[in-house]
């Protein structure tokens, strides 16, 4: 926790330099490489990270990427393996202040920030990011559970959120993730932390949204992800 703190600490300020003196494209590169750091911060529990994907990804295009969710440590692996379609994160409102680095990248680096409490303002929220991904050609990252699973078993993906990301997308691609094992390093509470359990990321071929109904849309990418959590 330590090396993870410090490592927020040094690039709150590089992310300020990245946005304000070399702007968008800068403060995305000095995110990648937190991430990238963060990654490698799992090394001191001996925790490697693995990603798999062997599936040619659409270019040029929105993709949505679609992920059952563990914990914080799914995230720094989603945005350093897949930075160069420049993932965006749907992700609650508490997490946009008070946390060095994290904040500042969700408020300044183009997230969606929700309201769980106020459905009115969370759909509001949702339309404008899925406006926002389709203008940049950017991608989104959005956990349909809601709330991290603690055990590792899944839970129903909620329909809402992608429905607003595919209404506004309709060009868009589906990409399907499977997250193994990154629930282990809170497996006991916040400490001790787990140790030595390798967390793995597997890429399904991507779906097109417009090439299903969404009812049926939604049920093969749940169907998906969830065939390859462990």
């Amino acid at each position: 926790m330590v090396v993870f703190f410090v490592i927020l600490l040094i690039f709150h300020p590089l992310q300020w330099i990245g946005l304000n003196v070399f702007g968008g494209k800068g403060h995305q590169t000095v995110v990648n490489y937190l991430n990238w750091f963060l990654v490698k911060s799992l090394l001191v529990l001996g925790v490697r990270v693995k990603v798999t994907n062997t599936h040619k990804l659409p270019e040029n295009t929105t993709l949505l990427f679609v992920s059952n969710h563990q914990s914080m440590f799914d995230i720094p692996p989603i945005i350093w393996s897949f930075r160069k379609y420049w993932p965006k994160f749907v992700s609650k409102k508490e997490l946009g202040k008070g946390i060095p680095s994290v904040s500042y990248n969700l408020r300044h680096g183009g997230a969606a920030l929700i309201d769980r409490k106020d459905g009115k303002q969370a759909l509001t929220e949702l339309a404008k990011f899925a406006k926002r991904i389709k203008e940049n050609t950017w991608s989104a990252v959005i956990f349909p559970e809601g709330t991290r699973s603690r055990t590792g078993k899944p839970k129903t993906f909620a329909p809402n959120g992608l429905k607003m990301l595919v209404k506004y997308n309709p060009e868009a691609y589906i990409v399907p993730l499977s997250i193994n094992n990154s629930w282990k390093v809170f497996k006991y509470g916040k400490f001790p932390l787990g140790i030595g359990s390798p967390i793995t990321i597997t890429t399904h071929e991507p779906v097109k949204v417009d090439s299903l109904p969404f009812d049926e849309l939604l049920q093969k990418i749940e169907t998906t992800v969830k065939s390859g959590i462990q």
